[in-house]
């Protein structure tokens, strides 16, 4: 049996700083999850594809943005435009 590797028809952008989590969209972009890390509810994640960032920006603990994040990115089919 094969296993399919599913990876971005696009490069991937330069990576910022206090990355935690990056995810693949379904349209081939990128959703970085950012912030000082796991015990802050300062984390914030951000869509380069369809350009949609959380909803509630610093206040969030990174356990409750990374599923939204997942999420976005599941359901995002914008591709990037750069």
């Amino acid at each position: 049996m094969r296993t399919a590797l599913r990876t971005s028809a696009f490069t991937e952008p330069d990576r910022p700083k206090g990355l935690l989590i990056r995810f693949v969209t379904t349209g081939g972009s990128f959703v970085d999850v950012t912030g000082p890390g796991e015990h802050s509810d300062h984390n914030r994640w951000n869509c380069h594809g369809c350009g949609e960032v959380s909803n509630r920006p610093e206040k969030d603990y990174l356990f409750r943005i990374r599923p939204d994040a997942n999420a976005h990115a599941t359901a995002c089919r914008a591709i990037p435009l750069t």
